[in-house]
């Protein structure tokens, strides 16, 4: 990835006629649960106790329809966008997640390695492998944001954001929405903690985490700030008062609080809230370029994208990631074309109308073709 337009490798005009061993986004499911066990299958799919937050993400960008405009010249579609100052081939950001290391030895220096070279944006988790330096020293051109969970006191806080800059990250990122560690019921069942759960130290200091360490970070250094874990008006406003860059509206894809509210029922709140004083971004449970369009079209500047960076990367590590963006791509332009739109700035809420969903919601929902057997707890 370098700053100037991204270019894009021409792609087949008739499905199906290439030789790529993917060319739908279930077949990356499906080679994934092949090769890993139930544990770490359980990480990427499960979520907090009844799971209703995460089939609430789900239902509430199928609860989204199209109004699409015809007899416009779509013959030409950039799905591109600019985000800090770099030009994305996709409005998309690889999402924090931790121990990317149980589905790839090279974990999260894949994934920022996959994302750099198609040119999209990645955001490590400060729980994954191999750490702050390492994955900044194996993708040193990519667009990489660094996100922390607080494990101990101011100092350690500033020790964090100072390697950050360092290393050459575009953003930091802090996460608001885990004050305590919810209940992960398929884990529980099976009697399974991580060791890396085990090893966790410093958790009292995410739970006695306030708007005061906001204050700290932007008082003192000049990195543009990311609070992940909005979920009200309320909270965008208190985030805008402290002089926040981007508002990332997330419920940790469901694998926190539970009832908690879909992520496209939060994003238009957030987005009146905000108006314009900060940028957007956004996770839970997109999977497809028909999602990603919802966003965009809904305020979002930026979509993360969660578990299915888990699964590309256990069917095919690094490779499985830069695949997993071309097919996004892919069903993104497709869909921009139809909509009769060329470009992310032609787009917005006039191209949605409100609908019934018409599948069940759950983690598979976004694949119809797919069907996984259900594990027996």
């Amino acid at each position: 990835m370098n700053d100037g337009t991204p270019t894009r490798p021409a792609r087949n005009v008739e499905l199906g006629a290439s030789g790529e061993e993917f060319q739908n986004l279930h077949e990356f499911i499906r080679k994934a649960r092949a090769r890993l066990n139930q544990n770490a299958w359980d990480y990427i799919v499960g979520a907090s106790e009844t799971e209703t937050t995460m089939r609430r993400n789900r239902m509430a960008l199928d609860e989204i329809a199209f109004r699409p405009r015809v007899l416009r010249n779509v013959a030409s579609v950039d799905a591109s966008t600019e985000v800090f100052g770099r030009r994305l081939r996709l409005p998309v950001m690889i999402a924090p997640v931790g121990a990317l290391e149980i589905f790839d030895p090279d974990s999260g220096a894949a994934v920022a390695r996959g994302a750099g070279q198609f040119g999209a944006s990645h955001m490590l988790s400060s729980v994954s492998e191999p750490g702050l330096e390492a994955t900044a020293k194996a993708a040193p051109d990519a667009l990489r944001i660094y996100q922390l969970y607080v494990r101990g006191d101011d100092a350690f806080v500033e020790d964090v954001v100072s390697r950050t800059i360092d290393n050459g990250y575009t953003a930091f990122c802090l996460t608001v929405d885990t004050a305590h560690y919810s209940r992960r019921e398929r884990d529980i069942a099976k009697r399974y903690v991580r060791e890396s759960r085990i090893r966790a130290t410093g958790g009292d200091f995410q739970k006695g985490l306030d708007w005061r360490t906001v204050k700290l970070i932007k008082d003192k250094y000049k990195i543009p700030l990311v609070i992940k874990g909005i979920a009200t008006a309320e909270d965008a406003a208190i985030a805008l008062d402290h002089g926040v860059d981007w508002i990332y509206v997330s419920n940790h894809g469901g694998r926190q609080l539970d009832h908690g509210r879909g992520a496209m029922h939060v994003l238009p709140e957030i987005v009146d809230a905000v108006a314009g004083r900060a940028r957007i971004m956004v996770d839970g449970s997109f999977s497809r370029g028909t999602d990603i369009v919802k966003a965009i079209a809904s305020g979002a500047d930026l979509v993360g994208i969660g578990r299915l960076q888990c699964w590309a990367l256990a069917a095919a590590g690094e490779a499985g990631i830069v695949r997993m963006l071309e097919l996004l791509e892919d069903e993104v332009i497709r869909c921009l074309g139809l909509l009769g739109v060329t470009r992310f700035a032609e787009l917005d809420k006039s191209y949605l109308h409100a609908a019934t969903a018409t599948n069940p919601p759950g983690v598979f929902s976004a694949f119809p073709l797919l069907d996984i057997e259900p594990y027996r707890y």
